[in-house]
């Protein structure tokens, strides 16, 4: 077996770009097919479905169905089909994400629910729900399906565990990394384990695969809960602070108040209980002071390392190297 590479990432403002010239055809496909499974008769479908699949995002999640499915040398089409199918339910459950968090700003633009309310949102994130299940039942397969909908549940039940910790500073360690396992990194671990189904490996690859994407979307939210914290609004694309103006005890947050004296610890404490965003230079003051941005880097950076870690029974290519970098990248980038 050739040794994997462990070269440095190209700087995180170019590693998109290159990541997708790398699967250039295959994400074109994948645009062309989410364009045309977008169409509705109804046109306000249309306009907001077109809005929040436009509006910017990485598409990181059908990329790595995409780079797997080519490491492994997937002839056939269904890579596409999945691809497009992964994006429709991340979109969507960003659509019903902007509704519960009340958000005004995703990417850089407005959100859906500002643009044309919330009752649209909503509903045109079932849509989408909707249609990447009528695309899931193409593939006729009974497996593919399994992964999807255990997938698409879990991620409803970390939705609802994380507007169950909405407001609550005695939230754990371990009900925030639940959360986002469940809400953010189940649907890269389903990218990862379908790439592998499609290219008819073996249950211990198929596992690997499973493995890497939950711990790539791991540290992906954890570096995206210290930026909330840490980048200009410019840079990230939303509000500063968005997190604590929700009430969301993200682990920076956390963090700070457990590490804090006892006045710095109650201002925390009462940030999240309240939300707003009303102290939030003091608060940011007290995570800088108590180290609590590295504590979470370092833990996004062990999780990074464990998504590398389960690509070692591979061979090394272009493609395992592009998701090698692309775990490096979750963890280095601004954005």
């Amino acid at each position: 077996m050739k040794p994997l590479k462990t070269s440095a990432p190209e700087q995180p403002e170019n590693f998109i770009d290159t990541l997708h010239g790398l699967i250039y055809e295959d994400m074109r496909l994948v645009d062309n097919l989410i364009q045309e499974s977008l169409q509705s008769d109804v046109v306000l479908i249309n306009q907001v479905g077109h809005h929040i699949v436009n509006s910017g995002g990485k598409r990181l999640r059908p990329a790595l169905l995409l780079l797997i499915a080519q490491h492994f040398g997937y002839s056939g089409s269904q890579h596409i089909n999945l691809a497009a199918i992964i994006e429709f339910i991340h979109t969507a459950t960003l659509l019903h994400d902007d509704v519960v968090d009340a958000s005004l700003l995703r990417r850089g633009q407005e959100t859906a629910n500002q643009r044309w309310g919330n009752e649209a949102s909503v509903l045109v994130g079932d849509f989408l729900y909707s249609r990447a299940f009528q695309m899931m039942v193409d593939t006729n397969s009974m497996r593919v399906m399994d992964v999807l909908s255990e997938a698409t549940n879990t991620i409803a039940e970390g939705e609802v565990q994380q507007l169950l910790n909405s407001h609550d500073p005695d939230t754990s360690e371990a009900s925030y990394i639940d959360v986002i396992q469940s809400k953010t990194a189940k649907l890269f671990e389903a990218a990862g384990r379908l790439g592998a189904i499609l290219s008819e490996r073996d249950p211990d690859d198929e596992q690997a695969m499973a493995r890497y994407g939950m711990h790539l979307g791991t540290a992906f939210q954890l570096i995206d809960d210290v930026l909330d914290y840490s980048t200009p609004n410019s840079a990230l694309g939303k509000n500063i602070g968005d997190d604590l103006a929700e009430g969301k005890p993200t682990l920076p947050l956390l963090y700070a108040m457990w590490n804090s004296a006892d006045a710095d610890a109650n201002v925390i404490r009462e940030g999240i209980l309240n939300g707003g965003l009303d102290n939030i230079e003091i608060i940011q003051k007290i995570i800088k002071q108590t180290g609590a941005i590295e504590y979470t880097a370092e833990l996004a950076q062990k999780e990074a390392e464990l998504a590398i870690e389960s690509l070692q029974r591979f061979s090394s290519n272009e493609y395992l190297d592009a998701m090698i970098n692309l775990a490096k990248f979750s963890v280095e980038r601004q954005f």
